[in-house]
């Protein structure tokens, strides 16, 4: 089963990465919808996925943000059918190791649209980093670490994209959030965009190919 907002978002990515990354993303729609519907275990769907990644080399990189959306999908409609306690299992948890090393911070970004979905409140960047991540607590400072280029940047939510622009490509390369902040920043400004605003959003992006997809990921999954 893929959940309606996942599906919402692979197709807008995809058709995303057809207008900016040179290649018909949108022809592999059916292929990657059959991964998410697929009925097997998680980590056999992750090696479905990277299948169709590996032959089509030219979806590189969205690789990484697929897989979050593949667990996402997990989270929403795959757990269903399994046991209420399964996250709690200590099968889950040789999972979680075994893709340690797997996606991106989108995954939480995506968590926290769920669960303003669930509240049924508006999303907004000071609501996902202190009410959601938590960052200013002391058990958090992990999450603090990793966000400190948004905790210190929020005023850019109010700026013009060229400006979010340049910060991201000051960025240094190691930050996790290098990828994402362009994206990120551009979605919780404007979380009901106009076609305008899209165009926008689109025209300043650092990487396009990349930004873009992820971008409408966002916007679609809200």
């Amino acid at each position: 089963m893929v959940a309606q907002k996942v599906q919402s978002a692979i197709e807008a990515a995809l058709k995303a990465f057809k207008q900016y990354g040179g290649f018909d993303a949108t022809a592999l729609q059916g292929k990657f919808e059959s991964v998410f519907a697929a009925d097997e275990d998680f980590i056999s769907k992750v090696d479905l996925l990277d299948g169709v990644f590996d032959d089509n080399p030219q979806l590189e990189p969205l690789r990484e943000v697929f897989f979050d959306l593949l667990l996402i999908n997990f989270f929403s409609a795959d757990v269903k059918k399994l046991e209420e306690d399964y996250l709690d299992s200590p099968e889950w948890a040789k999972i979680e190791d075994e893709t340690i090393d797997r996606g991106t911070e989108l995954l939480n970004v995506l968590l926290y649209l769920n669960e303003c979905a669930d509240e049924e409140i508006e999303p907004g960047l000071e609501d996902y980093l202190k009410e959601f991540l938590l960052v200013d607590e002391d058990e958090f400072q992990d999450e603090h670490r990793i966000y400190e280029p948004i905790i210190a940047n929020q005023i850019l939510v109010e700026a013009p994209f060229d400006e979010i622009k340049k910060v991201a490509e000051k960025l240094p390369a190691d930050s996790e959030l290098k990828e994402l902040f362009y994206p990120v920043m551009a979605f919780f400004q404007d979380v009901e965009p106009t076609a305008d605003v899209k165009a926008a959003v689109a025209q300043s992006a650092p990487d396009a190919e990349f930004d873009v997809p992820v971008y409408e990921i966002l916007v679609n999954f809200k």
